[in-house]
């Protein structure tokens, strides 16, 4: 029945600041870009090498995330890539806080996570 991940919406608190963050930091592809007049919103459409999409919104007011991490909801979301070391470096040097590079003891994949200017927290997963 399910076949994939389509997107995942992610909420910002500012538009400029993130658009930055996901195209220039991460390296996302813009697929479209709207203004909403109505809502006084955007919505950016975004491109994952795997096809799956991040659709990025602005909504005036919109109350910040309750508790890091452990609010209820989606605790993270996770980026697959190929070294996860040389990623952390490439965002350290970029000016991004990283965590320090963990093993999962389950799957002995490694991992480390850092955050969304909004704080949203964003794992990088070694595949």
């Amino acid at each position: 029945m399910l076949k994939g991940i389509h997107h995942a919406a992610i909420i910002c608190s500012d538009y400029a600041v993130s658009k930055r963050f996901y195209t220039e930091v991460l390296g996302l592809r813009i697929v479209s870009e709207h203004f909403r007049a109505a809502r006084n919103s955007y919505k950016l459409d975004l491109a994952l090498p795997d096809g799956a999409q991040l659709e990025l919104f602005s909504f005036p007011g919109a109350p910040p995330r309750p508790s890091y991490p452990e609010a209820q909801g989606l605790r993270h979301l996770a980026f697959a890539v190929d070294d996860v070391a040389a990623c952390k470096g490439a965002l350290e040097s970029q000016g991004i806080t990283v965590e320090e590079v963990r093993t999962d003891a389950l799957t002995s994949k490694r991992f480390v996570f850092f955050a969304d200017p909004d704080g949203l927290p964003l794992e990088l997963y070694e595949l």
